[in-house]
């Protein structure tokens, strides 16, 4: 092995490009989109597309508002004729849509991609050839001029038969293979002797498509480059420039939208970036791109997890959980802090009066592309109290006083410790059930009880009730100036244990009348401990007593594991 296996390799040599203007400009607008999904996306698949699979794909694209899809290389094998005669002679191509086509510059091949297209209303035909130093040299020992009379004698002939079709509405699309590491006037030569033989007009468009197969450089430098061959062509009238950057070095997307900065207004590449080795640049993430800095990209995502089903079913390959914008976990926080910065993003979200979405960590609305607010937070060991307090909130409407927030995350942290793994949300519910005492078989539970006044100048109010204790049936007595201090002093009595509450809250359930009532109270022990008692009940009074009970409940299991440790 080489000890510095980077001396086997030599830097890109950078664009020349002193004045570049790209850097300085915005996009403003979404690009024209080309899916390669079902070509060169089904090409690097290990079991490529059936026509089944592949039909599906096609509708997908359809539906999500693709007005260029390229669909085959018919002249590659019979499945891919095949399939483009499929949607002529069905007619499932819709009239706003253009499919595409490609073959390599050999007029055999160009003449049988001819024969798929018969009959066709519309449709782009794209015609490549290599032309970088590498491929011209050591693939297929042509020079230049060779690869140059490839091109144009190629597309001459692709507008022959396009004039033997008049009744199609043809547009012609070049690709220098291998343009980002051709020499750039090479590359500019090439093309303009397409241009000149082809002669684009109103009714003959073309598309020069500058691909960036295999990524050598830094995005900046596609940008430069992009930016030059702009600046060099010598007529634009009826060219469109696109580009079709792979991702080797892992920056397809921003190549992609620098090389837009730098002009180009096309893009090919393919749903989730499959593709050849690292695979096309990923149009689902360069689409939300332009989403989320407020510019419709013209493609709807609007049901994320169809289309991620759809793709995942029809390429055979999973969508990472961690993929931008699509995966299952993107809009996931598991960390304490990011949970507490959420909760709170989202309570002042609801009184933001010009509707932008503003809220910590979540870039994207869940909403907007179908995703609900349940995979917001998720809970285990890294959690805190704001992400627990969420789901509370969201799924079941309590909002937790900040103290109880802190007391009943750390039961939390006790049970993702022992198990290791994620708590769910109907898991934390029945686990806030479980320590509070919210069932009918906890430890403690009021069976009924009555409230009187005494008229007593000190004690206004009597409070009677019947207490279910460790199987056994208690009754209850007590005064105090209030509700809650009878109660407490009833507690007092029964169980010679003195009681002090430090914090009291209450909401409603829901907006209606008949909404139930949650309360929280917070009680202190003679030995300064302090626990909450949580209760839900048809009214406010109701809950705020079974809530102080849930507290001396608490409170009284806590006195005796501690006096048991101490004796032991």
């Amino acid at each position: 092995m080489l000890k510095q296996p980077e001396r086997k390799y030599r830097p890109f040599t950078p664009v020349h490009l002193p004045d570049r203007q790209w850097p300085s400009r915005t996009l403003t607008q979404a690009p024209r989109w080309c899916s390669t999904d079902l070509r060169d996306g089904n090409q690097a698949l290990i079991e490529p597309m059936g026509a089944e699979r592949k039909r599906r794909f096609f509708d997908l694209l359809v539906k999500a508002g693709y007005k260029e899809i390229e669909v085959a290389f018919p002249a590659a094998s019979q499945t891919d004729f095949d399939f483009v005669r499929e949607l002529i002679e069905l007619n499932r191509i819709p009239a706003d849509v253009y499919i595409q086509v490609m073959t390599q510059a050999r007029p055999e091949l160009i003449r049988r991609t001819f024969e798929s297209l018969a009959g066709i209303p519309r449709a782009i035909v794209h015609m490549y050839n290599a032309t970088a130093p590498l491929f011209r040299e050591v693939v297929f020992g042509q020079d230049k001029t060779a690869t140059v009379a490839m091109a144009v004698e190629g597309t001459r002939l692709i507008r022959k038969l396009c004039n033997q079709q008049p009744q199609t509405r043809w547009i012609y699309e070049y690709s220098p293979e291998t343009f980002c590491f051709t020499e750039l006037e090479f590359a500019l030569e090439i093309c303009e002797a397409v241009r000149q033989a082809w002669q684009p007009s109103d009714d003959r468009p073309l598309i020069l498509n500058l691909p960036a197969t295999v990524e050598v450089s830094t995005p900046n430098v596609y940008a430069d480059q992009i930016e030059w061959f702009m600046r060099q062509l010598s007529n634009h009238e009826h060219v469109t420039i696109s580009v079709h950057p792979h991702n080797d070095r892992g920056t397809g997307v921003a190549c992609a939208e620098q090389a837009l900065l730098a002009g180009a207004q096309r893009v090919e590449g393919c749903l989730f970036g499959n593709g050849e080795r690292t695979g096309n640049v990923d149009l689902v993430t360069l689409a939300m791109n332009f989403y989320t800095q407020g510019i419709d990209p013209k493609v709807d995502f609007s049901n994320m997890r169809e289309v991620v089903q759809t793709v995942e079913s029809c390429n055979q390959l999973p969508i990472h959980p961690r993929h931008p914008y699509a995966g299952e976990l993107v809009f996931t926080a598991f960390s304490g802090s990011h949970q507490d910065a959420i909760k709170k993003g989202f309570a002042a979200q609801a009184s933001k009066p010009d509707g932008f979405w503003n809220i910590p960590y979540l870039p994207l609305d869940p909403a907007d592309v179908g995703s609900s607010y349940e995979a917001v937070i998720r809970v285990n060991s890294q959690s805190g109290k704001g992400g627990v307090a969420w789901l509370l909130e969201q799924d079941h409407g309590l909002h937790l006083p900040r103290r109880l927030q802190m007391e009943f995350s750390r039961e939390v942290q006790k049970q993702t410790d022992r198990s290791g793994k994620e708590l769910t949300s109907a898991q934390i519910w029945q686990l806030f059930r479980q320590v509070y005492g919210l069932h009918v078989q906890a430890d403690m539970h009021l069976l009924d009880y009555h409230i009187s006044g005494t008229g007593d100048a000190v004690y206004l109010h009597d409070f009677n009730g019947k207490l279910r204790y460790q199987g056994r049936t208690l009754s209850l007595e007590g005064q105090g100036n209030g509700v809650l201090s009878s109660v407490i002093d009833a507690l007092r009595k029964a169980f010679n244990m003195p009681l002090e509450i430090v914090d009291y809250a209450e909401h409603t359930l829901g907006q209606e009348t008949a909404s139930r009532a949650a309360a929280y109270v917070e009680c202190r022990s003679a030995n300064g401990l302090c626990l909450y008692g949580v209760a839900i009940d048809g009214d406010a009074t109701g809950a705020s007593i079974r809530a102080v009970i849930s507290a001396a409940a608490r409170l009284i299991h806590a006195s005796r594991e501690e006096a048991f440790v101490i004796a032991h």
